[in-house]
């Protein structure tokens, strides 16, 4: 053994011997409060004074849509013991709903490349561990990738094109390249600091010379191509693995119902996706591993019978594991009519975009938080993934389709620097706090009398309990808060969102915070 390599050995024992000493005073102090005392008898008979007990202390995040306070923590609040008055919210650990798998936005072509042609190494870095590195970061681990170029692409591609009037059934000139410069090296930075990312693929239209009108603009798939279609996609997943990049799931088509004139897009059916999946795609996939998923519909909740109709089909069905909702038309509770059909099928938020147009003008905060999250969370959502990650002051850039979208965070093109828009402190009060594998647990829903909206959930780490609320009122609402043997109370200011955190058990948070120092980062949660 060398000097340097014995030295090295020498801190890290002298770091593990560090953190034993932490963790034995840590439960030292523990036993020292909770253990009963000895008092020396007395002659002379005292009223024993009533014990009063220590309650959690309940941690609170604050954000106006006023932007003047921004995710900032607030004075811990005091809980009290349950008595026999009425709650506003009662949360109950014990009835579990869905696993959560995280929160994220789209790494599409033009954020990709605004990070690294805006950025330089070090900005980069530090930004990319500000949205993905564990909390107090954004902790964000959701992703959704383009399957060749969308509207937010800097030119139209797919990843098979060739010349006009040839074709390519065998797929020999498939191929990332337009990917390399800047998608993949920044998806691989970003699993180099959160290696549970789970990454959602969805392709905008398949090559031109598989459809209908020859052209990545508007048209259908023809029939003759479908098999080669699914072997398109499973190629993806293939040459994205060899660069290191895990594929969590794929959807078909993007938005399959609205074909665009300004972008790539392409129509698909219920029956075309069913008969896809069931015929090609579905036993194509079936066995490997790690196992991608399948995902049907990635369009808006305004057209339920969508996912309903494929799912009706057993040959199809047997492969889907989901369905994938976008925001722009109809209501969230359409994911709940579909769950409650198919009970077993997952649902996730796919994208979402906010925007600089007249019904936002007094921000997106209290909408993306209740609207989005909240709502979508509990017409059960495991996951939620906003549109683009980073736009420039131009909302940009984007070949044809939205002008006036926003991105999580902005770019400036001419200077580098970054600022955070409305949704990334929406998205932040439930990515720091609510963490994979996660349990949404019941709580009382108050938005239709109150204006309050809420969702709870149980962390699985160290049974900590998270509660988001969103007041859309104009003006301050008391609301109290029970969960189990304990409650608080606390006066939500106008136009506010909160995330309240405390666990039940100090003893076991205690411990359980002392051997996540003696074990270091958790492994990324097994998500079912």
């Amino acid at each position: 053994m060398n000097a340097t390599s014995a030295k090295d050995e020498g801190r890290s024992d002298s770091s593990r011997v560090a953190v034993v000493f932490i963790a034995l005073i840590v439960l030292l102090t523990l036993a020292a409060l909770f253990a009963p005392r000895f008092r020396q008898p007395t002659v002379e008979a005292k009223v024993a004074p009533s014990v009063r007990p220590i309650m959690p202390a309940v941690e609170l995040w604050l954000s106006t849509a006023d932007r003047r306070l921004k995710l900032m923590p607030q004075p811990d609040i005091e809980m009290s013991a349950q008595d026999s008055s009425p709650a506003d919210v009662v949360i109950d650990v014990n009835a579990k709903y869905q696993t959560m798998t995280g929160f994220g936005a789209a790494m599409t072509d033009s954020s990709a490349w605004l990070l690294q042609n805006k950025l330089n190494a070090l900005q980069r870095n530090a930004l990319l561990h500000e949205l993905y590195g564990p909390p107090p970061n954004l902790n964000l681990n959701m992703m959704r990738l383009t399957i060749g170029a969308s509207d937010f692409s800097l030119k139209f591609y797919t990843l098979d094109d060739i010349p006009f009037g040839q074709t390519d059934p065998s797929l020999q000139h498939f191929n990332v390249a337009a990917n390399l410069e800047d998608v993949i090296p920044t998806v691989r930075e970003i699993l180099s600091i959160n290696p549970g990312l789970l990454i959602v693929a969805s392709p905008w239209s398949a090559p031109a010379w598989m459809k209908t009108n020859e052209n990545l603009i508007g048209g259908e798939l023809l029939e003759q191509y479908e098999s080669t279609y699914a072997d398109y996609l499973v190629k993806y997943l293939d040459a994205y693995r060899g660069y290191g990049i895990p594929i969590f799931a794929l959807t078909l088509q993007n938005e399959p119902r609205f074909t665009p004139i300004t972008y790539p897009g392409m129509a698909m059916s219920a029956e075309t996706r069913a008969r896809i999946v069931a015929q090609y795609l579905g036993p194509k996939l079936a066995g490997r591993k790690p196992r991608t998923r399948i995902l049907d519909w990635d369009h808006n909740w305004s057209h339920p019978e969508e996912p309903l109709s494929v799912l009706a089909d057993p040959d199809a069905s047997r492969y889907i594991d989901g369905v994938a909702w976008h925001c722009y038309e109809g209501s969230q509770h359409e994911q709940g009519r579909v769950h409650r059909a198919y009970p077993q099928k997952d649902t996730y938020i796919t994208e979402c975009s906010g925007g600089d147009w007249p019904l936002s003008m007094n921000g997106e905060l209290l909408w993306f938080t209740r609207n989005l999250l909240v709502t979508g969370i509990r017409q059960w959502a495991r996951g939620a993934i906003y549109w683009n990650l980073a736009l420039d002051e131009d909302h940009g850039p984007h070949f044809g389709g939205c002008v006036a979208c926003n991105g999580v965070i902005a770019i400036d093109s001419q200077t580098g620097s970054v600022s955070r828009n409305d949704e990334y402190y929406a998205l932040a009060h439930f990515s720091r706090f609510v963490l994979p594998g996660a349990v949404r647990v019941s709580s009382t829903d108050t938005d239709a009398d109150k204006g309050i909206a809420n969702v709870a959930f149980r962390n699985a780490f160290d049974g900590s309990i998270v509660l988001v609320m969103v007041n859309i009122n104009a003006n301050a609402r008391h609301v109290s808060v029970v969960e189990g043997r304990t409650r608080f109370e606390y006066t939500m200011p106008p136009e506010s969102v909160a995330t309240f955190v405390w666990n039940p058990d100090l003893v076991s948070a205690w411990i359980q915070r002392a051997l996540g120092w003696l074990r270091g980062p958790l492994p990324p949660a097994r998500l079912e």
